[in-house]
């Protein structure tokens, strides 16, 4: 198991073998082994001229 700084893990989690967690991460529920945590990236969208809004 690998857990990244800043990854924060709330009450009794079991992580599972082979996994990894990420950094910045508030892991509250159990994660089964060789799974990978990490957060969702961030998506921009560009509008012109009021465009799609």
């Amino acid at each position: 198991v690998v857990i990244y700084a800043g990854a924060t893990i709330l009450g009794r989690i079991t992580i599972g073998a082979r996994s990894s967690i990420g950094g910045d991460i508030w892991l509250t529920r159990d994660v089964p082994p060789d799974s990978h945590v990490q957060q969702a990236r961030v998506q921009q969208k560009h509008f012109s001229d009021g465009d799609g809004i």
